[in-house]
């Protein structure tokens, strides 16, 4: 579970933001403030392990703390999100190594997408010890050459498109849910959902309605080549 603080002045704003991480499977809010000496007694408190930060808030620039955050939590990630559009602010941002900047107003699709890159970020660095080249250029954001499959669509990654396939060759007899493919890839049942729905797409997957334990139909998927 990852913890998530939000450092938001307009309370409208942040319960906005909360309503959108609650879309989200594997993250909490840990505590929302109004300011950024709150946002600072925040970190300190719940040491998260992201933190959404305006930069207008009434008593300091969300900026003017980036190096105080740096060194109050060194491993904080930090997303801004804002409706500064000025240069030097996005500069400065940048220059001490936020994930992402989003210019307010914001769409939840943008917001939602954000949440799921960084979660996907978190999930690689925890369970690696050691990175090959294709995996550091997936953290930084890097398009890498993928020469297999030049058609495969943004937002779908080869690494984890081997991973589904080979999961659904593994389950080719009773076939895998969107929700069970998800605890065996260690992501969100969205980016399962999203996989397993491209493969069908390109006619190396297929999706049955069966009815589960409780009575219920559920989407199952099953390779085929």
């Amino acid at each position: 579970m990852l913890d998530i603080v939000i450092a938001e002045d307009d309370f409208r704003v942040a319960d906005l933001h909360e309503k959108f991480l609650k879309e989200v499977e594997g993250v909490k809010v840990a505590a929302k403030v109004l300011n950024a000496e709150d946002a600072l007694k925040a970190v300190a408190e719940h040491t998260p392990d992201l933190l959404l930060l305006d930069v207008y808030m009434p008593d300091r620039l969300g900026t003017e703390l980036l190096p105080e955050l740096r060194k109050l939590q060194p491993s904080l990630d930090i997303i801004m999100i804002t409706a500064a559009n000025e240069k030097y602010m996005v500069s400065q941002a940048l220059n001490y190594g936020v994930v992402d900047y989003i210019i307010k107003p914001i769409t939840m699709e943008r917001f939602l997408t954000t949440i799921e890159k960084y979660k996907e970020k978190k999930r690689i660095l925890n369970s690696q010890e050691t990175f090959d080249q294709q995996l550091v250029d997936q953290l930084i954001g890097k398009e890498t050459e993928k020469p297999e499959s030049p058609s495969v669509p943004k937002g779908i990654d080869q690494l984890t498109l081997k991973k589904v396939r080979k999961l659904l060759i593994n389950k080719a007899d009773e076939g895998i849910t969107a929700e069970e493919a998800s605890h065996h890839l260690g992501a969100s049942k969205t980016t399962a959902r999203r996989y397993l729905e491209y493969l069908i797409s390109v006619h190396e997957g297929v999706a049955e309605m069966r009815y589960g334990k409780v009575g219920r139909p559920e989407r199952k998927y099953f390779f085929q080549k």
